[in-house]
């Protein structure tokens, strides 16, 4: 019995050799697929070096980068640690209070959003009429925003507000569809199958299944607003942008280098707490 057994066992191993060498004999030959796509890279590349002159730096180039280069090593401790309104501390705070508002703005309204987009929801005419308003949200930069926004507000943090939560709304709801629609379903059956309500359904079936990926790409979102809340005060819509742009221009390299200074520690510190949150939800760690 032990021999034939092992026979057995040998003859088993053997198909299961042969059975692997057959699947790696009968793998999908896709080389032309590979070349074709690297021909397709080289052509853009050489497509768009063509297209680019790069002629040197010039002279106020390289001195804005020394200038800038100088600041960062030079900063004004007065205006780096300053209490007054147009000090790096008060402008910093306004600009990570620009992105919260706008974050959380835009995360509320793109929920609805959200909802209406999904297939898995909605009839398939009305989800893509509300993906169709979405990715017209998407696809304006959010400088032109700020500059359309700015005409109705004026300048200041309102607008870098408003600006923020519209751009938001395209990102966010795009990233919650993706959720809605990976949704397990048979939990909302069981749900179904108990008798619970609708509201039930919801609290104890749809919730629990998004509530971290929603908090997750908030944060994310957050992230992106932070550094963006800088570029728009450049147009007007409040932050600490507007006052960089203009220590830039006057070539106050020391102010330069406290407001970079600034703006580092600060993007820095908020990624800190917002990847630990971020695997805090993912992993539970």
């Amino acid at each position: 019995m032990e021999k034939k057994d092992k026979i057995a066992m040998l003859e088993q191993s053997l198909d299961r050799k042969l059975t692997t060498l057959e699947m790696y004999a009968n793998r999908p030959r896709k080389w032309v697929l590979y070349l074709a796509i690297t021909l397709a890279i080289v052509l853009l590349v050489g497509w768009s070096a063509d297209d680019i002159h790069f002629t040197g730096l010039t002279a106020t180039g390289t001195e804005v980068a020394k200038g800038v280069v100088h600041g960062v090593f030079h900063p004004d401790t007065d205006l780096l640690f300053g209490t007054g309104d147009s000090d790096v501390p008060y402008l910093l705070l306004q600009t990570m209070a620009i992105a919260v508002l706008g974050t959380i703005f835009g995360a509320i309204l793109a929920i609805p959003f959200a909802f209406l987009a999904s297939f898995n929801i909605m009839p398939k005419a009305v989800a893509y009429i509300v993906r169709i308003l979405i990715l017209m949200i998407r696809t304006i930069p959010s400088i032109v925003w700020a500059l359309m926004w700015i005409r109705v507000t004026g300048p200041g943090a309102a607008c870098g507000v408003i600006t923020q939560s519209v751009c938001s709304i395209g990102m966010i709801s795009k990233m919650y569809i993706t959720a809605i629609e990976d949704l397990d379903t048979h939990i909302l059956e069981s749900l179904d199958a108990m008798g619970c309500t609708p509201f039930q359904k919801i609290r104890y079936g749809v919730l629990p299944q998004l509530t971290a990926s929603f908090i997750s790409t908030t944060i994310y979102r957050f992230d992106i607003n932070l550094k963006d809340a800088t570029t728009l005060g450049i147009v007007g819509a409040g932050g600490i942008g507007a006052s960089l742009v203009q220590c830039l221009n006057s070539r106050r390299w020391g102010m330069v280098g406290s407001f970079v200074w600034g703006l580092m520690v600060l993007v820095l510190i908020i990624e800190l707490i917002s990847t630990r949150i971020r695997r805090k939800l993912a992993h539970g760690e």
